[in-house]
C-alpha cells in the first residue's frame, strides 16, 4: 500500500506542477484582466494542490518526482504551437477546458484503480477531481 500512496501522491503532485507551469506561461499571453484573475486563482488552487501532495509525500518518507524536463519543453512548445495564430482569451480557456477534461477522465481511473490507499491520499485524489471539475465549469464562460 505505501508504494501506491507513493504513485497517487506524485501522480498528484506531476498534474499540479503540470497546471501550474501551463497557467503560468498562459498568463503571459493574454492581457484580459478578468480571465487573468481566473488564471491566477487556478494557479494558486494547483499550487496548494502541489504543497499538500507534497507534504503527504514527505510525511510518509517518499519524495516528489517533478515532471521531466522533456514534459516541460514538450507543454511549452505545445502552448506556443497552438497559440501561435490564436491568443484570443476564447481559444485559451478551450485549451484549458480540454486539459481539465483530460484531468478529470485521469483522475476517475486513477481513483478507481488504486483502491487501497490511505485516506488522506484518497482525499487528495479527490479533490483534485473536484478542483479540475470546477476548472471546467469556470472556463465555460470563456469560450
Amino acid at each position: 500500500m505505501e508504494k501506491d500512496n507513493e504513485e497517487l501522491l506524485n501522480y498528484v503532485y506531476q498534474n499540479a506542477e503540470m497546471g501550474v507551469n501551463s497557467i503560468s506561461k498562459l498568463m503571459e499571453i493574454t492581457d484580459d484582466t478578468e480571465f487573468i484573475h481566473q488564471l491566477d486563482t487556478q494557479k494558486n488552487e494547483y499550487t496548494a494542490m502541489k504543497n499538500d501532495a507534497e507534504k503527504l509525500l514527505r510525511d510518509q518518507g517518499a519524495s516528489e518526482d517533478d515532471l521531466s524536463a522533456f514534459d516541460r519543453v514538450r507543454t511549452y512548445i505545445m502552448i506556443n504551437m497552438q497559440t501561435l495564430r490564436d491568443k484570443s482569451v476564447s481559444h485559451i480557456a478551450e485549451m484549458l477546458i480540454q486539459g481539465s477534461a483530460m484531468g478529470i477522465v485521469q483522475a476517475i481511473r486513477k481513483l478507481r484503480e488504486y483502491t487501497q490507499v490511505d485516506e488522506p491520499v484518497k482525499n487528495l485524489m479527490q479533490k483534485l477531481l473536484a478542483m479540475e471539475e470546477r476548472n471546467f465549469n469556470q472556463l465555460k464562460k470563456y469560450v
